[in-house]
């Protein structure tokens, strides 16, 4: 800790702090994860410096914190319950919201400068900081990261465990219900940002527009899309200004 005190690297030092929560020892690992590809950046061996080999790693460590987490928290649920509910909660979306709330879109580096927003790399970035903890610091601090920065402080496991969060199926559903005609459209676009997400969907009820998202496939642009069109209708079913037909 000492010698980042007075050195160049202190606000660095601190910005990691509060994040994890944690005192690094090895800055190097930490500024990786910062790094996206795009900066074309290598060592004096020609090896890349970005963070995707240690987003690798974090993926793995978040995955077994989770699954151990939700095994000690779920005792009566069967392995396809915790499965989905890890799943739900290592989600692109909820990676790249969580990302953003803890203030790493301000310290990513890319070249040129993208709109983080339409991008996977927030949440990739988060997995890579997870990696950079894990290698610096070692498991159990990795773990207390996960647990108390990003699982505790933004998320709420039990009440994701009790929630159906096929948004698509709860949009179809409250149309039925209420005669509306619900449709998905979906368009493709190219880009030459890999991580971009490549799909836009949205939904329509009765023509009128409801919600928007996009994803890497379909079916997650549908999702997405699915949940801003139930956000739209919750608590108001019935009573919102669409035309009928």
């Amino acid at each position: 800790m000492m010698r980042y005190l007075f050195s160049k690297e202190r606000e660095f030092y601190f910005c990691v702090k509060k994040i994890t929560g944690l005192y690094p020892c090895d800055l190097l690992y930490y500024k990786l994860s910062f790094w996206h590809s795009s900066l074309l950046m290598k060592d004096n061996n020609g090896v890349p410096l970005n963070y995707q080999r240690l987003e690798f790693l974090g993926d793995a460590v978040l995955d077994l914190t989770m699954a151990h987490d939700l095994f000690v928290k779920f005792p009566n649920k069967d392995e396809g319950a915790l499965t989905k509910i890890r799943s739900q909660v290592v989600n692109r979306h909820n990676l790249n919201q969580i990302a953003f709330n803890l203030g790493l879109d301000k310290m990513i580096k890319t070249q040129p400068r993208y709109n983080l927003m339409h991008t996977h790399i927030p949440g990739d970035t988060l997995e890579a900081l997870i990696g950079a903890v894990y290698i610096d610091l070692g498991i159990k601090k990795a773990k207390k990261f996960i647990l108390k920065k990003i699982i505790s402080n933004q998320i709420n496991i039990s009440e994701l465990a009790e929630i159906n969060t096929n948004y698509k199926s709860l949009v179809l559903e409250w149309g039925q219900k209420h005669k509306y005609q619900i449709n998905f459209d979906t368009e493709a676009y190219l880009s030459n940002v890999p991580e971009r997400d490549s799909f836009l969907a949205k939904v329509y009820a009765n023509g009128k527009l409801i919600g928007e998202g996009s994803g890497k496939n379909k079916k997650e642009a549908h999702q997405h899309a699915a949940y801003q069109a139930f956000e739209y209708i919750s608590g108001k079913a019935g009573k919102i200004q669409i035309p009928k037909i």
